[in-house]
């Protein structure tokens, strides 16, 4: 079961980082929550749909860990910006997977730099 996890977090890894939205949609559950400092959602629709703005400012991620059980995982990896407000941020990842398919991602960042630019942005 290990490797069914790490594959299909792997897959979700790669396929989100190459803005490949149907690839990762396909290693979501139909049920699926997301939760991070700055946003929750219900559905994969709503937590893929900001993923073309995101990677938009994201100029590189390296992996720092990963780790994996039977039905669970931690990515950390720092995610490198191009806003001199954000520049890298180390980033934690939890999935949890169930039938295979990743149907909870928490996400645990400092979200105290993307305050300005959230509130620059407006709402969406």
């Amino acid at each position: 079961m290990t490797t069914t996890t790490r594959a299909t977090v792997s897959a979700y890894h790669q396929a989100r980082l190459s803005g490949d939205i149907p690839a990762a949609a396909r290693t979501l559950a139909d049920t699926f929550h997301f939760q991070s400092p700055l946003m929750a959602s219900g559905s994969h629709h709503d937590h893929l749909s900001g993923l073309e703005a995101f990677l938009g400012i994201v100029t590189g991620v390296d992996l720092v860990s990963e780790l994996y059980g039977e039905t669970e995982a931690t990515l950390v990896y720092d995610v490198h910006t191009s806003l001199p407000t954000i520049g890298t941020q180390r980033t934690a990842e939890h999935f949890h997977l169930s039938d295979g398919r990743i149907d909870s991602i928490r996400l645990i960042f400092d979200a105290t730099p993307w305050h300005a630019v959230m509130q620059a942005i407006g709402p969406s």
